[in-house]
């Protein structure tokens, strides 16, 4: 007999775009293979529409709009007071099934005495208020910077709502363990993606790229550094590739024969760019959840070079090459153009990769935190 949860989805699981949404997406089919029959509740926002692909991985779907209102007001943090709704806490709490929160942006609700007899897990995606002070060291326009400030302030405080969960499940090992130092009920489970087995290609690639949400300023941050610093000091071909890349990024490609921007592609697209390089190169300035970019490297990729705090405490370490300086990057890329990608490092990477990041061994884990069973 198919069992019966509850998930509040902060953002729309679907296209599966970036990190959050592709986490949420695959765990949902992960859980439809495990016959679990998901009523998903998902806060709208940004332009988004309804999704007609969602509907066939759930067994019911609810949306909500996002509140508006100032982002500074109340002593809640913006993430979590602008996603409520009376309806939302009507339906969660009129059965017995357990609730999966989506992040802490969802759990307005957690400790309300209509849900006091449910069993209730948090999916932290971050220790956000680790998440949101990173994003005002990277951010350039002073409003935001205020914002991003206050709002880690307001989610330091909240945090201890936590408390309340029956577990969490931490997204990376380095936060899974903050997570069980502070409230002593977190549980690791794997980031849920879409790369089923390793398909890195034997061989030698002509290019190094360095991909993601050129839109978000921590990754501009990224691009911008490798665009002045690395790449311009090495003889191989560069790309940098990624959505609504910032004038800055254009204007420091632009400047170098070997570099090129590839902007506003498919998600096809960039996965093809990330198979047939040479080196994937992947640099974080904040060492916050863990990055699908990486996973979707190994994955895909031949070999990965990334600063420590995009492989610190992610149990990837010994599958990537680690440069922390721009003169170590350009030594690591000079050294591996003359490799080639063997079947010997694809092995080892199926052996890590297969042991952690299977989506059904932690689709299991998951459910067994939510139905206080094994599965």
């Amino acid at each position: 007999m198919p069992k019966h949860l509850h998930i509040v989805a902060f953002d729309l699981p679907y296209p599966p775009n970036y990190g959050g949404s592709t986490d949420m997406f695959f765990k949902l089919k992960a859980f439809s293979i495990l016959d679990i029959k998901v009523t998903l509740h998902v806060f709208l926002y940004g332009g988004k529409k309804p999704s007609r692909e969602l509907r066939d991985e759930v067994h019911a779907l609810y949306y909500y709009p996002r509140k508006k209102s100032n982002p500074f007001a109340g002593k809640l943090p913006f993430i979590v007071s602008s996603r409520s709704s009376e309806k939302l806490l009507k339906r969660l709490s009129a059965d017995d099934a357990p609730i999966l929160f989506e992040g802490l942006h969802t759990t307005r609700y957690l400790d309300h005495p209509a849900l006091q007899h449910k069993r209730k897990i948090v999916r932290a995606h971050n220790v956000e208020h680790h998440y949101y002070e990173a994003l005002a060291l990277a951010e350039e326009r002073w409003w935001k910077t205020l914002f991003f400030k206050t709002e880690a302030r307001k989610l330091k405080n909240y945090e201890q709502i936590l408390v309340k969960s029956q577990g969490i499940a931490g997204i990376s090992p380095m936060e899974t363990a903050y997570f069980q130092s502070e409230y002593k009920n977190a549980t690791y489970v794997p980031a849920f993606h879409s790369n089923e087995s390793v398909q890195s290609k034997i061989g030698k690639g002509t290019y190094i790229l360095y991909h993601g949400n050129l839109s978000v300023p921590e990754n501009n941050r990224a691009a911008l550094y490798l665009a002045q610093e690395v790449f311009p000091k090495t003889k191989m071909d560069c790309i940098i590739a990624g959505s609504r890349p910032s004038k800055s990024l254009q204007k420091a490609v632009a400047l170098h024969s070997n570099m090129k921007l590839v902007a506003d592609v498919a998600a096809d697209h960039i996965l093809d760019l990330i198979a047939n390089a040479h080196a994937n190169v992947l640099v974080t300035f904040q060492s916050t959840g863990i990055k699908l970019k990486l996973l979707n490297s190994l994955y895909r990729g031949r070999f990965v070079i990334a600063n420590r705090p995009m492989v610190e405490e992610t149990g990837l370490e010994s599958l990537c090459s680690v440069a922390n300086t721009p003169s170590e990057m350009v030594q690591l890329i000079e050294d591996l153009s003359h490799k080639t990608f063997s079947g010997e490092v694809l092995a080892q990477r199926e052996q890590v990769l297969g042991t952690t990041f299977q989506n059904d061994l932690n689709a299991r884990k998951l459910a067994g935190m939510l139905f206080d069973v094994d599965f």
